[in-house]
């Protein structure tokens, strides 16, 4: 799910739609200067900017008018001051004629490549859709929200990844952090997420699914060149609620740790044995382990990538979700992420850099049969 607008994409939209009268105001500042100086000064310079200024703004036939209107308006002063019929005043006219041509035909290539582009946006919009899916608003009792930010502009998935599925065992979910960026990065999610689902309703416990993803990404691995065959793995966090609820299993290999939120109190998981990313067993014996601590009624789980907590200010100060969150409620997942992103905005001044995100899982607090915090 694409993170919603803010105020400052509000904001760039009404500039956006007043700048497209910039045109018009060209034409109309040329005509009052030009009929209100000596016939020596010429506006020359705002009719030929205006004819430009609707190619890149407005539509081919609004080109074609601001070109005409340019040409008309010229004409007409020149004829005005007597001075057409001069080579310098034909000079003048053929010009801003020469330019108002290049404005159609630059209108016209603008056309064909916001063409290409959005066919490409419809393009990576499928794919994110076939690779990252938007999981279901509910499970059972549990309500869900994600969130994926590119820090590229306009680009629609990266080497962030999440995954959440109803299975016999409970709700399992994946986020993780794919090391490097471009398609390789892209691949490597791809391979995870499909291991995942797959793995997810097959074996008993996450230890084994932690496995699977572990020796498929090693395979991928080993099929790439160079220094990109040591070099990558992912970083993750493995969740499972069992059907029984209450309760919550975990397996977090090198990722930053999830957090467990209730009535204003923040907890931060931290695993009880440091483990290395996926991918990177080969470099080391990986002595898998499950912390398993309670999921009361009311809490909620924050998953997030490192794009959250390596946010810096302008300072260098970190992001820090536990310290931004503590005391403040939530009436659910979604208002949860929605407060995240624009606080990291606003924390960042809207410079994210990585990529990012954030998945939320709330057990309903109606089943609440005491105050057992987080």
């Amino acid at each position: 799910m694409r993170a919603p607008d803010t105020g400052r994409t509000a904001e760039r939209r009404w500039f956006l739609r007043h700048l497209q009268l910039l045109p018009v105001a060209l034409l109309v500042g040329g005509v009052v200067l030009d009929y209100n100086t000596p016939p020596r000064f010429s506006a020359e310079a705002f009719y030929t900017a205006a004819p430009m200024a609707a190619a890149a703004l407005l539509s081919l036939r609004a080109t074609i008018l601001a070109a005409i209107g340019a040409c008309v308006a010229d004409f007409a002063l020149l004829t005005h001051f007597g001075i057409m019929a001069d080579s310098g005043g034909r000079s003048e006219l053929a010009a801003v004629a020469t330019v108002s041509a290049i404005a159609v035909v630059v209108n016209r290539l603008m056309h064909y490549s916001d063409v290409r582009l959005q066919s490409a946006r419809r393009i990576a919009l499928a794919v994110q859709d076939a690779i990252l899916p938007r999981p279901p608003v509910s499970i059972g009792p549990y309500k869900i929200a994600v969130r994926y930010q590119s820090a590229v502009k306009d680009a629609q998935i990266g080497g962030d990844l999440y995954g959440v599925q109803d299975t016999p065992y409970g709700v399992r979910c994946l986020v993780g952090d794919v090391r490097g960026k471009g398609m390789e990065a892209v691949k490597a999610v791809d391979v995870a997420l499909g291991v995942f689902r797959e793995a997810a309703d097959d074996e008993p416990t996450l230890v084994r699914i932690a496995a699977r993803l572990d020796r498929a990404l090693l395979r991928e691995a080993k099929r790439r060149p160079g220094p990109e065959r040591t070099e990558g793995f992912v970083t993750c966090v493995l969740a499972e609620i069992p059907p029984s609820g209450g309760e919550l299993r975990l397996i977090n290999r090198g990722h930053p740790p999830p957090l467990l939120l209730r009535g204003g109190a923040v907890r931060s998981v931290d695993p009880s044995e440091p483990a290395l990313p996926l991918g990177l067993t080969e470099l080391g014996a990986v002595e898998e382990r499950t912390d398993t601590v309670p999921f009361p009624p009311g809490a909620t789980l924050f998953l997030y990538t490192d794009g959250l907590s390596e946010a810096r200010d302008r300072s260098g100060t970190f992001y820090d979700p536990v310290a931004r969150l503590t005391g403040r409620d939530f009436p659910s997942p979604d208002a949860l992420l929605d407060a995240v992103l624009t606080d990291v905005r606003r924390h960042t001044g809207g410079c994210i850099t990585d990529d990012l995100v954030l998945l939320a899982i709330n057990r309903s607090a109606a089943l609440d049969v005491g105050g057992v915090s987080p």
